[in-house]
């Protein structure tokens, strides 16, 4: 394959540079808006396309007549045409029209003719009879042009702005206050002039104005969709003001399908409206939610302390030494006494908005630059379905090729990743050898494929994609620290390692993805555990301690005289022996380490900073006063120091018998999964704490889905507090000042030991942790001494021997080129 082919492929072929926002009509009109490299001029393109789809057969279309002709015989208006494509695929026939609607009211017409029900939606249509694609992805796929060629991130005109209401809910409280950053930087606060409708009408309108003599090509902000969007229109429609936020005027905010949407309103109301499933969109610029950037983050590295703005702000150090912090509950009542401190508070939301944008949102620009979708719509997509497919449907119509259509597995499951805990408890002097991409590298190496996709674009998508991935790196760190070309480079070697990680993923997803093969998924499995054995037991024989091994590297503890070029060289050697496209890197290492589960662990670098993994040490779900225990305890257990750990235990148990902890570090984060009529029906036969509570607190109604904060208390009662500020869930807040102290405190002492002290227990021998976890408050006259008291190691597996090959097929490829 040429590598003209390829880049194609991946990045289209027109190179129209500079655009930064497509808007189309199913009608065939298309505007974009594109901002030219070097000047930042805006400049708007009107054009007409063609709408087109994919069909399995003409079958459906033969009551069109003489208006169905060849597309070879040239277009005329009102015909409708059609190009066979070539090769076994079941979506085979690409035809085109002026008018969209109209072509998919002909198919569905023939559809309801032939199978002799009524069609009204292609989405009623299975998969394999049609491919239907949003106009925008219509037109980039059909052009091969994408957004943002020969623009840098910093090129764009970006805009975050933030609300201040008086309360949650948008059917009765208002929006008081809007922070505004422009793409010059200036931050600016629009206040409404009163309290009634008038004044917030006029508030609404003026916000209007604002981005629209701001002109950004994209309005950003954390939890974006969630809460700031759909509050405005909400109010925006009580009040009967319009919102044009878009550059072509025409209607104000329309909605589009997504995954994540709106999360406002309660009970039936939340359940009942489908819109609170949809994200809001506009003509002519880009809605980028961070929080999408941040929960993408989050789910590879697992480190951020929860989701909310000024949590993520303060982990990736945004936040600035003067932050203004109000809680969320008390934001309207303090713009009463002291409006300049909400004022600056607003301000440093929408800075801090803006800099989270920057620093996470690279990767999601980079991918526009790649796949045929709306900028806005990649910021939320999943890297399988979002990015790879759309990258494969283009590289098939491009070359004429008939498309498979998404198919069901033929029964033969998908065989899980290898994943090994060598040794449970403290170790020290540990080491982290990372297998970079190890399973996108083994499909390189042994040319491993989807059988169906018979252009082999999915493997040369991968392997080009890897090579510019290096040069990207290579670039990153010759570049200045800071500079645009450092931060350009970083992200586009993130975008293009999220599209390679994802290529696995795709292979394994039956039935979700079109070219899925589990059969080609296990053979990369299969070998990833051979490759995995391997490495594991060459890094024994060098003499280390092995910890835990999995896809995505090994822990191990080396020898006490080892120094850090010993660690280095013993990697290097192993790395000599793996396959060529399968290489392993010396990651990092640590003073100590806690092995609890696999996957679940806490790493101290000799620096002393503290990483904890895995849901057993973080956990949404998990009360807060339980991981500040674990934080405080894992450290002592770590620099062994079991008396300490003993104290941290002693003082956290009486803080609870004094009623010294606030109850927002006992109450549990949880997300409702029956609404009360699924709760109502299952009561009597068992009653569940966060039911029970909404019932407590007077709440009738409620859906699925909805977050509550919830605790026991005192006589087993159910306690529920009020939400926490929209974009701080997931993060601790400071409103213990009004809160009842009711929480059964025996019950939280016994979830403190039962619960977080078990966190420990692999690093105890069975007697010290029942030293260190006595109940301070039944003290024994024959306690045992912890002065000489000292963590453990326990090895619990040996190195995993080699696979036996399965008949040949170390030598073939199950599919590929």
């Amino acid at each position: 394959m040429s590598g003209m082919v390829e880049d194609e492929w991946l990045w289209g072929w027109d190179a129209t540079p500079g655009i930064v926002s497509v808007w189309a009509e199913p009608d065939g009109r298309a505007s974009i808006w594109r901002r030219i490299p070097g000047t930042g001029e805006l400049v708007r393109e009107d054009v007409r396309f063609r709408p087109w789809l994919v069909l399995s057969t003409l079958e459906d279309l033969d009551h069109l007549g003489a208006r169905l002709k060849p597309e070879r015989e040239g277009y005329v208006p009102g015909r409708v045409t059609f190009q066979e494509l070539s090769g076994p695929g079941a979506l085979r026939f690409l035809i085109r029209a002026e008018d969209g609607r109209a072509l998919a009211s002909d198919v569905l017409q023939g559809v309801s003719r032939r199978l002799g029900r009524p069609y009204s939606n292609l989405r009623d249509l299975s998969p394999g009879m049609v491919l239907s694609l949003p106009p925008e992805e219509q037109y980039l796929t059909a052009s091969g042009r994408t957004y943002f060629r020969g623009l840098g991130f910093d090129e764009l005109h970006r805009l975050q702005f933030d609300l201040e209401t008086t309360g949650l809910d948008p059917g009765r409280d208002r929006i008081f206050l809007i922070a505004l950053r422009g793409p010059q930087g200036e931050p600016e606060v629009l206040e409404a002039h009163g309290e009634g409708d008038a004044a917030e009408a006029d508030l609404l309108r003026r916000f209007v104005e604002r981005v629209r003599v701001l002109d950004p090509d994209v309005i950003e902000n954390h939890n974006l969709h969630g809460f700031d969007l759909p509050f405005v229109a909400r109010r925006a429609k009580l009040l009967n003001v319009s919102l044009p936020l878009g550059r072509a005027g025409g209607p104000g905010l329309r909605h589009r399908p997504s995954a994540r949407g709106s999360a406002l309103g309660r009970g039936a109301e939340r359940s009942a409206d489908p819109m609170r499933r949809a994200r809001f969109t506009v003509p002519g610029r880009e809605f980028i939610d961070t929080m999408d950037a941040v929960l993408r983050h989050d789910f590879a590295v697992r480190d951020l302390p929860g989701h909310g703005l000024k949590a993520v702000a303060r982990h990736f150090g945004i936040a600035g030494p003067a932050r203004e912090y109000i809680p969320g509950a008390r934001v309207h009542e303090v713009f009463q006494t002291d409006p300049e401190r909400v004022r600056r508070y607003a301000r440093d939301d929408v800075g801090e908005a803006e800099g989270l944008a920057r620093l996470l949102g690279g990767a999601a620009f980079a991918l526009a630059r790649m796949a045929p979708r709306r900028y806005e719509r990649l910021a939320d997509a999943g890297a399988a379905t979002g990015v790879l497919d759309p990258l494969l449907v283009r590289a098939y119509l491009r070359a004429g090729a008939a498309l498979p259509a998404h198919e069901e597995g033929d029964g033969t499951s998908h065989s899980g990743a290898a994943l090994h805990l060598f040794a449970t408890g403290v170790a020290r002097r540990v080491v982290k050898a990372d297998v970079a991409s190890l399973y996108p590298s083994l499909m390189r190496e042994y040319r491993i494929g989807p059988k169906r996709d018979r252009l082999g674009a999915l493997l040369s998508m991968v392997d080009r994609l890897t090579d510019q991935r290096l040069a990207a790196k290579k670039r990153a760190r010759a570049a200045a620290p800071g500079s645009s070309e450092r931060h350009e480079n970083e992200a586009l070697s993130a975008a293009m390692k999220l599209v390679v990680n994802s290529a696995y993923g795709y292979l394994g997803a039956s039935g979700l993805t079109r070219f899925s093969d589990v059969h080609a998924a296990n053979e990369v499995t299969r070998r990833g555990r051979a490759v995995l054995a391997l490495l594991c037991r060459e890094l024994a024989r060098r003499g280390v301690t092995l910890l835990e091994a999995d896809t995505d590297g090994v822990y191990f503890a080396v020898p006490e005289d080892w120094r850090e070029e010993d660690e280095r060289r013993v990697v290097a050697e192993v790395a000599a022996l793996l396959p060529q496209r399968v290489q392993l890197e010396f990651d990092g290492r640590y003073a100590a380490m806690l092995s609890h589960e696999p996957k679940n662990y806490a790493l101290q670098a000799y620096d002393g900073t503290l990483l904890l993994k895995g849901v057993a040490f973080r956990s949404s779900r998990a009360e807060p006063f339980g991981e500040a225990f674990l934080r405080r305890a894992v450290r002592c257990l770590l620099a062994g120091d079991l008396a300490a750990v003993r104290d941290v235990y002693v003082s956290t148990v009486m803080a609870l018998r004094r009623r010294q902890v606030p109850t927002t570090e006992v109450a549990a984060h949880v997300r409702l999964t029956k609404d009360s009529a699924q709760y109502g029906a299952l009561r009597e036969r068992r009653r569940e704490l966060p039911y029970e509570a909404m019932l407590a607190a007077g709440r009738k109604s409620w859906g699925s889905g909805e977050h509550i904060r919830v605790y026991r208390a005192v006589g087993g009662r159910a306690g529920l507090l009020p939400e926490p500020e929209p974009d701080d869930i997931g993060s601790t807040s400071s409103e213990a000042g009004n809160e009842p102290r009711d929480y059964d405190v025996e019950y939280y002492v016994r979830l403190l030991k039962e619960t977080f002290a078990a966190r420990l227990v692999r690093g105890l021998t069975p007697l010290d942790f029942s030293t260190v976890f006595d109940d301070p408050g039944q003290p024994s006259l024959f306690t045992p001494s912890l002065a000489d008291a000292k963590p453990i190691l326990t090895v619990v597996a040996e190195p995993p021997e080699d696979e036996a090959p399965e008949d040949s097929r170390a030598d073939e490829s199950p599919g590929g080129p």
